[in-house]
């Protein structure tokens, strides 16, 4: 029903930039009234989540390990979600993932809370 295709993944050096995107398939409505979230998995590890943005932009969510660093954005009317990492650490090195909860009402999130995700895309940062 939902596709979530992310992009912007790659090999970085650390201190450097990427920005990841997600654009979805849903209905303009349907997106509009979903949560958008970035999950990660380091290798071995278990996943994370880095940032939420809420439908409305209300509600903001980022990790303490990225927040000053990530930035969470989305734009409704082309069903895009994107999240701008910046002075990348190597400890960031992670399979990225979007995700959306449907739900409407959630104010905070885990993981499981998401009903939809994308396929990952790698990011890789290098010392």
């Amino acid at each position: 029903q939902v596709q979530l295709v992310e992009s912007g993944g790659g090999l970085v050096q650390a201190g450097g930039s990427l920005r990841l995107s997600c654009a979805a398939s849903a209905s303009r409505r349907s997106f509009n009234n979903y949560a958008m979230g970035w999950i990660r998995q380091p290798p071995g590890k278990a996943r994370e989540l880095v940032a939420v943005i809420s439908w409305n932009d209300r509600t903001i969510y980022y990790a303490e390990s990225v927040k000053g660093r990530f930035t969470i954005s989305r734009d409704n009317a082309r069903n895009t979600v994107w999240l701008q990492m910046n002075s990348l650490k190597p400890e960031d090195t992670a399979m990225y993932y979007c995700a959306a909860d449907s739900s409407t009402w959630r104010t905070s999130w885990v993981p499981g809370d998401f009903n939809y995700w994308g396929q990952g895309t790698q990011v890789i940062v290098s010392s």
